[in-house]
């Protein structure tokens, strides 16, 4: 029977693999949290692989607070591109499959057509730059491996922007959400399909692809789906970035391309919409 290790299994991607793991009796599953899999500490982190000795690695564990990184740089890079490094080193010496799970903040928004895989990579902020770095160095050493960029995480478990618009709208009369920044959610349900699938298939084609639900809106736009989803009166308005300073900049645009994964692995993507509607039901 072979075994998937799952990165970083307390976060949202890592939730939802674990919902879906008992569909996929047919291999082992090892979930692994900070304290199986130590990805700050690289001289354990060797240990612990070979420890537990996997067949494939969805490596869905990350740094991710995107403001906190530009006072923690050095432990952003520790997590993001060092044990990337390091799993990739060595998935490659033991023929292990690895994929593992990027973002759309690699690139610097001033894009105004949906970015593929090919487009040039600018990262305008550390949390970027960490991931940007893991990237290249996934690919370095482990010319096998696939990386799925994705953008605007949601799912039932974890912190994310859906579950805090639940909140806020429950909360307060109302609210403002940044209006000029484009992209596309990305439900984490359909994202840990999306990789079953992928290693089930009968071609591994290494390399980038790009994830995210189908559609192409603002996170004010996406708040006003939570809104008429959820049922809530709460009034929200559109605000430029401008009023909503934060210590990390974010890329105005990141609307992923994904024509790739979808000719590649035959993928049905839903609209953003629909997914949704699945997370509130």
């Amino acid at each position: 029977m072979k075994r998937i290790l799952v990165t970083g299994a307390n976060g949202q991607l890592g939730s939802e693999l674990a919902v879906l793991a008992s569909d996929y009796s047919e291999y082992e599953w090892i979930f692994a949290d900070r304290t199986i899999i130590t990805l700050d500490n690289l001289e354990v982190l060797q240990d612990q692989l070979e420890e537990i000795k996997p067949n494939i690695i969805f490596n869905c564990g990350a740094y991710t607070a995107v403001d906190k990184a530009e006072t923690e740089k050095e432990l952003a890079f520790a997590v993001n591109h060092l044990a990337v490094e390091l799993i990739a080193k060595y998935t490659f010496k033991n023929n292990i499959r690895l994929i593992h799970i990027s973002t759309d903040y690699v690139f610097d928004g001033t894009s105004s057509i949906a970015l593929n895989e090919e487009e040039e990579t600018n990262p305008v902020n550390v949390y970027g730059a960490s991931k940007r770095a893991g990237e290249i160095a996934c690919l370095k050493e482990n010319p096998n491996s696939i990386i799925i960029r994705t953008s605007w995480v949601y799912s039932t478990f974890g912190n994310n922007f859906v579950k805090t618009m639940q909140r806020l709208m429950q909360e307060r009369e109302s609210i403002n959400v940044v209006n000029d920044q484009i992209g596309s959610p990305t439900y984490a349900a359909d994202l840990a399909q999306a990789m079953i699938t992928i290693l089930k298939s009968s071609n591994w084609i290494p390399g980038i692809y790009n994830y995210s639900n189908e559609g192409e809106i603002s996170w004010y736009e996406f708040a006003l789906s939570i809104k008429e989803l959820g049922g809530y009166s709460c009034n929200v308005g559109g605000i430029p970035s401008v009023s909503y300073p934060t210590p990390a900049k974010r890329p105005e645009f990141s609307l992923l391309d994904k024509k790739k994964i979808k000719t590649f692995y035959n993928l049905d993507i839903p609209n953003y919409k629909e997914s949704l509607q699945k997370m509130f039901k």
